[in-house]
């Protein structure tokens, strides 16, 4: 995305949408915390990329894309090498859309549409590019909510278990030792961890461990390694959990990925 382009987004411009496409051989790329003026819908052609804000982090594979809405705090970070896109959505232009950043599945009609919208040029839309942009906001609108999230509590002494298992997803301590950590009791951790992320504990560390994996598994770190580093049993067990969740062994997953 050229420089100039690039201030437009970060502006609030009258032209309903703007389109960046990126790309990136690196095997890291961070992207401090920030917020802008227009809604943000970040998503990827290939590769894998985190993005997070106070509620919570997303993974997003080439089918999600997250949606921050304007004036929302965000960060993210890639991993290995991406193929990815933005739309910036203008504030006037939000205001049915959702109001809270969120993972979505993102259609092949709303991919498409973003795709070919990056090939604009300037910031006036012609009637026709109008009409595209039109199909992107509904497409936008109706796109039904990913549930594979991570939400993150806001007690800060769920706080900092939640942080603690994102650094070390491997850590095995169970959950009476971790309210002991914490000075909770148990049955309180337990009620605080559904009221306030929608999960119980045990799903919720599943959750951050597959998240993780999907990460490394991205990195081509092999299957065995992550299962044993996460802290699976076995890669069996490892391999079982990863295919009710997804549907696909890893193997497959990523090679679906490679494909589209």
């Amino acid at each position: 995305m050229h420089e100039d382009k690039f201030a437009i987004a970060m502006g609030d411009s009258s032209e309903p949408i703007i389109v960046s496409i990126y790309d990136t051989r690196a095997e890291y790329r961070e992207l401090g915390r920030h917020s802008h003026p227009r809604g943000q819908l970040c998503g990827l052609r290939s590769g894998l990329l985190t993005i997070g804000t106070d509620d919570g982090s997303w993974v997003v594979p080439a089918d999600v894309a997250v949606w921050i809405p304007p004036h929302h705090g965000h960060y993210g970070w890639t991993h290995g090498a991406v193929d990815g896109w933005s739309c910036y959505v203008s504030e006037a232009a939000c205001a049915e859309l959702p109001q809270k950043p969120c993972a979505i599945n993102a259609s092949g009609l709303l991919r498409e549409a973003i795709i070919y919208a990056s090939a604009w040029q300037g910031t006036a839309l012609d009637p026709q590019q109008q009409r595209i942009a039109r199909v992107i906001l509904d497409q936008l609108h109706a796109a039904p909510v990913e549930p594979f999230s991570l939400p993150m509590p806001r007690d800060p002494r769920l706080a900092i278990i939640a942080r603690a298992l994102l650094d070390d997803p491997g850590d095995r301590r169970s959950i009476d030792q971790w309210a002991g950590k914490v000075g909770i009791s148990e049955r309180t951790l337990s009620r605080r961890f559904v009221a306030e992320t929608g999960l119980t504990w045990s799903d919720w560390r599943q959750r951050a461990r597959l998240i993780r994996a999907l990460e490394r598994l991205a990195d081509g770190v092999a299957v065995t390694t992550v299962a044993l580093d996460l802290g699976y049993n076995s890669v069996s067990a490892f391999i079982t959990l990863f295919k009710r969740v997804f549907g696909v062994t890893p193997t497959k997953y990523f090679n679906q990925e490679n494909a589209g």
